[in-house]
């Protein structure tokens, strides 16, 4: 298989997990800001697989899409970390409150007490034992392997 076919599967896998990412936001699984940190890797690793197909760069590009992916499991590893309470994850997470100018004191206090947080540190869903992060960084590790196989298929 070439270097370019494996950096356009590599960069569809990042694609797929995105719209996996959003299929379970859509089913009701809010993401934490840990969660919506690790799709931006992806987000560059697919669009780097855009600049591949479009210019035929591939080794230069598909290094780029190594960092991405590695970038993706790094993150997710220190999400997985949180869930397991390895380490300390973010002291705040998402949550709008809106227009800060218009409320009154009664009303931003009851937009806080009301916000939905979502942690960082609980698991939402997990499969075979395994939380979203986990799958995350198992999966990413898959996809920064094709890079770098990639990579090395076009010198």
């Amino acid at each position: 298989m070439t270097g370019l076919r494996l950096s356009l599967i590599a960069g569809a896998g990042s694609a797929l997990l995105l719209i996996a990412a959003l299929g379970f936001q859509a089913a009701g699984y809010a993401p934490c800001e840990l969660c919506i940190l690790q799709r931006w890797p992806h987000v560059a690793a697919a669009g780097i697989a855009g600049l591949i197909w479009l210019t035929g760069r591939v080794r230069a590009l598909a290094v780029l899409g190594m960092i991405a992916a590695g970038a993706a499991m790094g993150l997710a590893i220190y999400h997985v970390g949180v869930e397991m309470t390895w380490w300390a994850g973010p002291t705040h997470c998402s949550g709008g409150i809106g227009d800060l100018s218009r409320m009154t004191t009664q009303d931003l206090m009851t937009r806080l007490q009301s916000a939905p947080v979502v942690r960082c540190d609980e698991v939402a869903w997990q499969f075979i034992g395994m939380s979203m992060a986990g799958w995350n960084a198992i999966l990413s590790a898959g996809l920064a392997g094709l890079w770098a196989i990639a990579a090395r298929k076009s010198v």
